[in-house]
């Protein structure tokens, strides 16, 4: 009886397997929630930035006549041109500059107490006048230069 005890026991014993089938079920549907959700992503919207060609350089210091340098500051004040005029000022100067000049341009840039909020809300009124020719200075300048 004891050899015959122990060939049940081999019987009941399973020999250990992997099943694919299910893991290749879990790897297909999380494939296809990833496609589902990238389909499903907003796209961003973003402005249209044309890029300097390289062509002569030119003296940073030389600039059109009709060209507007707006150059944001701390507590509500701006220079343009060099002119240290408030927020509420800008809007009537920039529709003024857009009635006057053909090819408007103008030139964003701020000093180094100037506030990003200021910065951005400057670049809507821009924007919103319906000037297409607008500059960004990534450096920041001695106040009211």
């Amino acid at each position: 009886m004891a050899g015959g005890g122990s060939r049940l026991a081999d019987e009941g014993k399973k020999k250990a397997r992997i099943e694919i089938i299910p893991l290749i079920d879990v790897i297909f549907f999380l494939l296809a929630t990833f496609v589902l959700f990238t389909l499903s992503l907003d796209k961003i919207q973003s402005l249209p930035v044309t890029l300097p060609v390289p062509g002569q350089p030119q003296d940073p210091d030389q600039k059109n006549d009709d060209d507007v340098t707006l150059q944001v500051s701390d507590g509500n004040t701006c220079y343009w041109n060099k002119e240290l005029i408030g927020m509420d000022e800008i809007e009537p100067r920039i529709e003024q500059y857009k009635n006057q000049v053909a090819e408007p341009r103008i030139l964003i840039t701020g000093d180094e107490k100037a506030k990003f909020g200021a910065t951005v809300h400057i670049l809507d009124l821009v924007r919103k006048a319906g000037i297409q020719q607008v500059s960004v200075e990534t450096r920041t300048r001695v106040t009211g230069k």
